[in-house]
């Protein structure tokens, strides 16, 4: 909201914020410190991976209400397979492939001067894991930055039409929950050999 203010009213530009309400009560935890610049430009670090020295590496991605499913897919991630992975909070893809964009574009028209770094790319450079992603939007919305992602991007999402009881159904359905985040996380894993196939039954 600050933000929004500043840019339209203050520094006059030429955009558009909006606030989406959802339905869902749950528990909103406090911001992480030096997270401001990353909620901004799309993306930050909302948990890393408790002692992650020596076992496999991965990035779980998700949005909204489905983050805290990528919290409960990294509590089974370490508990039950000896795998690190840290959470990140997408709060906007469409900013993050926007300032991805805008960066190649630059380097094209000035290729004698310093090539730009795209955030997303900047931000996992030194962490080039795997990245599974979840979230209620469709697979192409994080698939937008998936060229500038070191290692893959897997994602989970909401394609086709469903309908069932409850929430805890529907993301089930559309495999979007902390048990598919798993499970595509070990997958990711097992494919860049750091996880043993033949363990992943175990997930399923």
């Amino acid at each position: 909201v600050r933000d929004g203010i500043r840019r339209m009213y203050q520094a006059r530009e030429p955009v558009m914020y909006y606030i989406t309400v959802q339905n869902e009560p749950y528990p909103q935890p406090a911001m992480p410190e030096g997270v401001e610049e990353g909620i901004l430009k799309g993306l930050y670090k909302f948990r890393a991976a408790d002692a992650p020295k020596n076992k496999p590496r991965i990035h779980l991605f998700g949005s909204d209400a489905i983050l805290r499913e990528a919290l409960t897919a990294q509590e089974v991630l370490a508990e039950k397979f000896g795998v690190a992975a840290d959470v990140w909070s997408a709060t906007s893809y469409t900013m993050l492939r926007r300032e991805a964009l805008s960066c190649e574009r630059w380097n094209l028209l000035h290729p004698e001067d310093m090539p730009r770094v795209p955030y997303v790319a900047k931000v996992l450079a030194e962490e080039p894991w795997p990245i599974v992603a979840t979230g209620d939007y469709m697979k192409a919305v994080p698939d937008q930055i998936a060229r500038w992602v070191p290692q893959g991007l897997y994602s989970l999402g909401t394609d086709g039409f469903g309908r069932s009881e409850s929430r805890t159904d529907l993301r089930n359905y559309f495999e979007i929950n902390s048990r598919y985040v798993t499970v595509a996380a070990l997958r990711e894993l097992a494919r860049t050999g750091t996880f043993d196939k033949k363990m992943l039954n175990a997930a399923y």
